[in-house]
């Protein structure tokens, strides 16, 4: 894990922590691998009632997934941060885009880690987070350091990325499965992944192929690595 210099682990007893992910499952193992070792104050599954939780619990840290029904983690950042400036954020997505990562920083985000994170690290995580650290991911932080080369402050808004018509055609969960079907994983791979079934994920490739007037899946690994979304 890769972190910018700041004031260390939070001091004196356990990070309070809001929990904020549209699967069950996926918000239970996080539950089992933070163990004791926080405060878990609440949790939500959706932008609006996790923005109107997080701010009658109070939390440190809210741990946040970018992909949200009616929304994603940067709105839920962007309706908390001016009333609430004392909690940070944590992403914790399967999403490792560029575009999803910077969208957040951006937002207010003080850090951004993949689901492949352990659960060790996961602890380790939050409570540098809650302590003022920016923590990223190994994988991610060259680009997030290259994004803000130049600027002042950590955080001060960027310009807005290039616009790709063909790529904001998609939606957001049809970017993720898009990647994974471009790095090579099976359709039951993906639908585990994403927690989505394997029907599902047939309907969102067909949706991206017909969206780019593509007909095959190794045209779709061209189309993908030639915009470095692999």
């Amino acid at each position: 894990m890769t972190e910018t210099a700041g004031s260390g682990p939070a001091a004196g007893g356990r990070p309070r922590v809001f929990l904020v992910d549209d699967h069950h499952l996926f918000r239970a193992g996080v539950r089992a691998e933070l163990g004791d070792a926080v405060e878990l104050v609440g949790e939500a599954d959706e932008v609006q009632a996790a923005i109107e939780m997080i701010g009658e619990r109070s939390p440190e840290v809210v741990l946040l997934d970018v992909h949200l029904p009616q929304g994603g983690g940067k709105a839920v950042i962007e309706a908390v941060r001016g009333a609430h400036p004392d909690v940070r954020f944590l992403a914790l997505s399967v999403s490792d885009a560029p575009e999803d990562v910077i969208g957040v920083i951006r937002a207010g985000a003080r850090g951004y880690v993949t689901k492949t994170i352990s659960g060790p690290e996961l602890v380790d995580a939050v409570r540098r987070v809650a302590g003022g650290d920016a923590v990223f991911s190994p994988r991610l932080a060259g680009f997030v350091l290259d994004a803000f080369a130049g600027m002042g402050a950590f955080g001060t808004a960027l310009d807005p990325p290039p616009v790709d018509p063909e790529l904001d055609q998609l939606s957001s969960r049809e970017r993720e499965v898009l990647r994974f079907i471009a790095r090579g994983y099976t359709y039951r791979e993906v639908g585990r992944e994403l927690h989505i079934s394997v029907k599902t994920v047939e309907s969102h490739v067909s949706a991206v192929l017909r969206k780019l007037q593509l007909s095959t899946r190794h045209q779709l690994t061209y189309w993908a690595t030639e915009r470095r979304l692999v």
